[in-house]
C-alpha cells in the first residue's frame, strides 16, 4: 500500500478508536488495537510499527513466523509485537509455544497440552480462550457451557499458559449493533470466570474493523481491525 495513504488510515482508526472510547465512557488507553496484518506486506508492519504502533495480529502460523524473522532483522524483538489470532493445529504447537505475546485462539485441551509439553522452566505463554460465542458450526471456539470445566483444566495441567481472559467471533451482520449482544455475553462469560477461577482476566478480545464501537462499549480491551487500516487483502 502507499505509505502516506497507510500512515493515514492508521491515524484515523486511532482518532476513531479515542472517539469510541470517550463516548462508552472509557479511558482511551484502556483498549488496545490490534493491527490485524494477515497477508499484508512486513513492509507495511513495519512502517505502522516505526508510527507507533506496538501490536500486530496474525492469522498463520507460517507467515507470522516469517514475518518474525523479518523484524528480527531490523533489529526488533518480534515476540512482544505479535499476536496469534487464528485457529491453531496442535501439531504446530512446537513452532508456537513462546513465540508469540498472546494467543488469542485456544479451543481445545488437546491443542493447551501440545503447548504445555513444549514449555519449560519460566517461560510461559499468555492465552485467551476462544468462545463460539454465536454457536456456529463453521467457527472453531469452545462452547459457553465448557468454559469453566476447560479454564479448570488449565489451571490443575498447564502450568505454563497464562490465561488472560477470552476471545470471540460474532455472527457477522449488517448492522453492528447486532453484534453487541454477543460481545455483551463475552464480558458476562469472562466476569463469572474471573469470579471462578480467582485470575485476573484482564482481555477481551472482540470487535473488528465494522464493530469496534459496539465492542468497545462492552468492555473490549482488545480490538483487532485490519481492513480499515490496511485496505482489502488481495
Amino acid at each position: 500500500m502507499n505509505r502516506q495513504l497507510l500512515l493515514e488510515r492508521y491515524a484515523r482508526v486511532c482518532d476513531d478508536l479515542f472517539a469510541a472510547c470517550r463516548a462508552s465512557g472509557r479511558e482511551p488507553d484502556s483498549v488496545r488495537l490490534l493491527a490485524v496484518s494477515k497477508k499484508h506486506a512486513v513492509e507495511d508492519m513495519l512502517a505502522l510499527y516505526a508510527a507507533g504502533q506496538p501490536i500486530f495480529g496474525e492469522n498463520y502460523v507460517q507467515e507470522a513466523l516469517a514475518k518474525a524473522d523479518v523484524f528480527c532483522s531490523q533489529g526488533i524483538d518480534a515476540r512482544p509485537c505479535l499476536h496469534l489470532i487464528g485457529h491453531v493445529q496442535s501439531k504446530k504447537a512446537s513452532q508456537v509455544a513462546g513465540r508469540f505475546a498472546l494467543i488469542h485462539s485456544l479451543d481445545s485441551r488437546k491443542l493447551a497440552d501440545a503447548l504445555e509439553k513444549r514449555l519449560s522452566g519460566e517461560t510461559r505463554q499468555p492465552v485467551l480462550i476462544e468462545v463460539n460465542i454465536g454457536q456456529e458450526a463453521q467457527k472453531s471456539g469452545l462452547a459457553a457451557q465448557d468454559l469453566e470445566a476447560f479454564a479448570e483444566y488449565l489451571l490443575e495441567h498447564c502450568p505454563h499458559l497464562a490465561l488472560q481472559g477470552l476471545m470471540c467471533l460474532p455472527p457477522v451482520f449488517d448492522k453492528p449493533a447486532l453484534a453487541r449482544p454477543f460481545f455483551a455475553r463475552l464480558r458476562e462469560l469472562n466476569d463469572a470466570l474471573r469470579v471462578r477461577t480467582g485470575l485476573a482476566l484482564p482481555e477481551l478480545s472482540m470487535g473488528m474493523s465494522g464493530d469496534y464501537a459496539a465492542a468497545i462499549a462492552e468492555g473490549a480491551s482488545i480490538v483487532r481491525i485490519g481492513t480499515a487500516i490496511f485496505g482489502p487483502r488481495i
